[in-house]
């Protein structure tokens, strides 16, 4: 009895303990050591599936149980280790959380990149090849112009198929066929000029669709006000592209021989297959990787049409809205000095200044690697303007503007240059400046025709294709009969002015079709 009296036995500061609000279980001495203090309120034993933030949502509602969790994430905290460790891997669980979409339009960044790396690597090469076989400048125009001649006629077929298959497949099949024509162009060189030629115009027929793919996996997987900025991220890759194959096609020349390159490319682009094939799908409604509240964000505010049937547009329809050949005229124009410096600077750098092969390639890198970065800001840029309530119009007006008339100002001035480092400097801006018309024309596809976007992009790549393939070619002739790059230069700038123009007449951000 005196041990039972003893055990409820309460001293003066049993009333304060009884009376404490807190939700945790204490202990107070007795003459037996120790009393379980009994809690006010019942206790309901939660099951240990309830997560954190149920509970946390009871505290906050002012529940009236006394909750006691007996999760392991509690007891670890709690009563082992003390609650640091856990709480730091839950954060970084939610870092490692990337969205779904930004892995997409990595890896689509990686392929760009890849496209247009193995473009570069016969720019670089063509010059050890006509030293070797003696070709003439007007000939190396031609060689530079073969990929072309392939590229233009898939550019309308692919951005049909884009349409009708979607981005992935479509993308995944033109990889797997460049790389396979990038791998033969070594053998192609040494057996035969036909065969070169043959295998380029190949190669081109299979990059036409990178282009289009591109565009409708950025439109599908983005909101309207991400979708710039997406853009922004694979361009910079697809310009990344040519300055990792400027730099380390000459290395791997003077090491392994003229092979070297052309396997090294097309072997990476089979590998980014393996990655591709199983993670990504042409829309993010279709993807076992994207969560509900992702996907939610995705459609918000999303103004474009479903994919289409298949079925071609009428193309006179087409061709009959001024807003449609202001997307084809800038892309001539885009293409037509796009493709005068991608072809033409190493051999630019090498025959005005004198510098060799080498030195060539770097200055023609730093111009390739400001416009990746110069093409995500005027991305984000874009965005930011839209965000801020500017009518489409007026953003595509804005940014196609900068990016024509920039690289105009600078061609000039290039004629005035006395030094290879102030060429490389002009050819900075002008290329830095000319990457806003990715935000320009490039976006505006998807603004007027989001149904049709991939053939609208077709038949303008193709008008594009053409008016490169007669630069890339007119170049080499302007060389050999005057012996300088700079008359060639101020016609491509005079074409930046008057495009700039009628792209302020003419385009528009509302849908046409």
């Amino acid at each position: 009895m005196a041990a039972k009296s003893a055990l409820h036995s309460s001293s003066p500061n049993t009333s304060s303990f009884l009376n404490s609000k807190s939700n945790s279980v204490h202990f107070r001495r007795t003459q037996l050591r120790f009393e379980p203090r009994i809690p006010s309120k019942p206790i309901k034993w939660e099951s240990c599936s309830r997560t954190r933030e149920q509970s946390r949502e009871k505290v906050k509602q002012g529940g009236r149980l006394f909750t006691v969790r007996c999760t392991a994430e509690g007891i670890e905290r709690g009563m082992l280790i003390g609650g640091g460790r856990g709480r730091e891997e839950a954060v970084a669980s939610k870092m490692l959380d990337i969205p779904e979409r930004f892995k997409v339009v990595a890896l689509v960044a990686c392929v760009m990149c890849l496209c247009n790396a193995d473009r570069v690597v016969m720019s670089v090469t063509v010059v050890p090849l006509a030293t070797k076989f003696g070709w003439s400048s007007s000939f190396l125009g031609i060689v530079q112009s073969s990929f072309l001649w392939g590229y233009i006629f898939s550019s309308v077929i692919g951005g049909a198929l884009v349409d009708r298959y979607g981005g992935k497949r479509v993308m995944a099949w033109g990889v797997a066929l460049w790389s396979l024509a990038t791998l033969l162009t070594p053998w192609a060189a040494n057996h035969s000029t036909v065969a070169l030629l043959a295998v380029r115009a190949f190669f081109g027929l299979a990059e036409g669709v990178a282009l289009p793919s591109m565009s409708t996996l950025s439109s599908r997987w983005f909101p309207s006000h991400e979708r710039a900025s997406a853009v922004g991220i694979s361009m910079a890759g697809f310009h990344l592209g040519n300055v990792i194959g400027l730099l380390l096609t000459p290395i791997m020349l003077s090491t392994v021989g003229i092979s070297g390159p052309f396997i090294l490319f097309s072997s990476l682009g089979l590998l980014w297959l393996t990655r591709w094939a199983n993670g990504v799908t042409s829309d993010p409604r279709d993807s076992p990787f994207v969560s509900k509240s992702e996907l939610r964000l995705i459609q918000a505010g999303k103004t474009d049409s479903p994919a289409s049937d298949g079925q071609f547009p009428p193309l006179r329809l087409l061709l009959s809205k001024a807003p449609s050949w202001a997307i084809i005229f800038a892309n001539i124009t885009n293409n037509w000095g796009y493709f005068v410096l991608l072809s033409w600077m190493p051999i630019y750098f090498n025959t005005v200044f004198n510098v060799n092969l080498k030195q060539a390639a770097w200055f023609s890198a730093v111009p390739w690697g400001t416009m990746a970065v110069s093409g995500y800001v005027a991305g984000a840029l874009s965005d930011s303007l839209i965000k801020a309530g500017y009518s489409l119009t007026i953003v595509r007006k804005i940014m196609q503007s900068i990016g024509f008339i920039g690289p105009g100002v600078s061609l000039l001035c290039l004629n005035y240059a006395k030094t290879p480092v102030t060429a490389a400097a002009l050819m900075t801006i002008a290329l830095s400046l000319s990457s806003f018309s990715q935000a320009g024309f490039l976006l505006n596809m998807q603004d007027i025709a989001p149904q049709y976007a991939g053939f609208l992009h077709g038949i303008a790549n193709s008008a594009g294709t053409l008016a490169a393939i007669i630069s890339t070619i007119g170049t080499g002739y302007f060389v050999q009969w005057l012996g300088s790059f700079q008359a060639f230069l101020t016609v491509t700038a005079g074409l930046y002015f008057v495009t700039a123009i009628f792209w302020n007449l003419y385009a528009t951000g509302e849908r046409v079709f």
